[in-house]
């Protein structure tokens, strides 16, 4: 019966009932001690790639068979340490945990047991280095642990009802950011599901932090741009309808230099308020309570990380902002420049119809000069024909009836072109 009901399922029943499962939380235990890096890719469109060849040449260093390409999560137990890898869309996290006797300091790290010809491919490429100490503890020890930091400012909190987070989110002079997480009364999983929480928190605080360069090189640029529209627009107020499409050339390359930068940072801006709220949703999963004396992890954030990503949103506002205007101003331009373009095409039109009215005058002139030598060859050939009638006695007086042909055949060569005319007039407007 269950292999019939199987056979019912949506292909993509299974695999996405597995996606809550398929990033499960290191299994910890004090003591412990647990290195972590994110190595960033080499672009959004070849990052997974990268990330499988580096996996691939860690594993095989060690004789482990790596995962297929198309995984997202890798977990293996290496003996002397446990790795737990995680493929995101711009990085990889590498999770290196190790039980010890103790965890009382930051020697001896499971780092270590990493070869160094691998760490060394990594150049210019790791964004994140933290290492986390996980000990037994009790409530209100924390005389020692200002000892495990170079920084003087710490951010310490209960967490979870049962742990303590203590630390200063500074480099320390070994590479590596420190965490001292202390295990009160903690319940089975709950100290793996903290470390990974805290290490996430580290994680995305520098990748949303990454827009920030991003924004203060935008900042000069977009200073430029306002200057030159101002110029601009100033111009536009003073125009006296001859420099419109000079104007309009310069605001049309405001808008692809605008248009540029907002290309060039539209992806890092939302990738970095994406990594704010999942900082803060981290935070709110710890359930911190105060330590009297040091600032929680959210309040260290809300000061340090808070003002940072408002500059982040301000410079994408700006942007925006900056886009519309020029756009505003285009569209002002174009509309002044079709004006006077109606104009001009409307002068063209009363010149033409001038010259129209000047060449059916002289038409109507050529005309009359046209039945008066028509009548002139008509009247002729009816001479000749009147002249041969009375060579055979059939007119008595031809001068006189020529005299009488001549305004007979003048009005039908009148009326014939008359008529002519009205034809290809209403033929013209058919």
């Amino acid at each position: 019966m269950s292999f019939v009901f199987s056979s019912l399922n949506h292909p993509q029943r299974v695999p996405l009932a597995a996606e809550l499962h398929s990033r499960p939380f290191l299994k910890l235990r004090a003591p412990e001690r647990v290195s972590h890096i994110a190595v960033f890719g080499h672009g959004r469109n070849n990052n997974a790639q990268a990330q499988h060849e580096l996996l691939a040449s860690l594993c095989a260093h060690f004789g482990v068979t790596a995962p297929a390409r198309d995984g997202g999560f890798f977990y293996h137990d290496f003996g002397r340490f446990r790795l737990k890898w995680e493929l995101h869309s711009e990085f990889a996290t590498y999770t290196f945990a190790e039980r010890t006797d103790d965890a009382e300091d930051f020697e001896r790290m499971p780092i270590e047991h990493v070869p160094q010809e691998w760490l060394l491919s990594l150049k210019g490429r790791i964004l994140v280095a933290a290492h986390v100490i996980l000990r037994k503890g009790s409530a209100g020890d924390h005389a020692p642990v200002q000892d495990l930091f170079e920084g003087v400012s710490l951010a310490a909190s209960n967490v979870m009802q049962g742990g303590e987070v203590c630390s200063d989110f500074a480099i320390q002079a070994d590479g590596f950011s420190r965490f001292v997480v202390n295990d009160v009364r903690m319940r089975e999983q709950q100290a793996g599901r903290l470390v990974q929480r805290v290490l996430e928190i580290e994680t995305y605080r520098m990748m949303a932090l990454y827009g920030l360069p991003a924004a203060q090189r935008a900042v000069p640029e977009l200073n430029a741009v306002e200057k030159e529209l101002a110029e601009a627009t100033e111009a536009l107020l003073q125009s006296d309808g001859t420099t419109e499409q000079t104007l309009l050339q310069k605001i049309t390359h405001l808008a692809a230099r605008i248009e540029k930068l907002s290309l060039d940072n539209s992806y890092r801006f939302a990738a970095s308020k994406a990594y704010f709220k999942l900082v803060n949703t981290r935070i709110d999963e710890l359930r911190e309570t105060r330590i009297e004396g040091v600032p929680t992890v959210a309040e260290f954030m809300e000061r340090r990380l808070a003002p940072a990503m408002s500059t982040c949103e301000a410079v994408a506002a700006r942007q925006e902002a900056l886009a519309r205007r020029i756009g505003n101003s285009n569209d002002l331009l174009r509309t002044r420049v079709g004006i006077v373009q109606e104009t001009q095409n409307r002068q063209i039109l009363q010149s033409l119809n001038a010259r129209a009215a000047q060449q059916l005058r002289l038409q109507q002139a050529v005309e009359g000069l046209s039945v008066a030598a028509i009548s002139y060859y008509v009247v002729g050939l009816l001479g000749y024909s009147i002249k041969g009638a009375k060579g055979l006695g059939l007119v008595p007086n031809p001068d006189a009836l020529i005299g009488i042909a001549v305004p007979l055949v003048a009005g039908a060569v009148w009326l014939t072109l008359r008529n002519m005319h009205k034809r290809l007039h209403r033929s013209h407007h058919a």
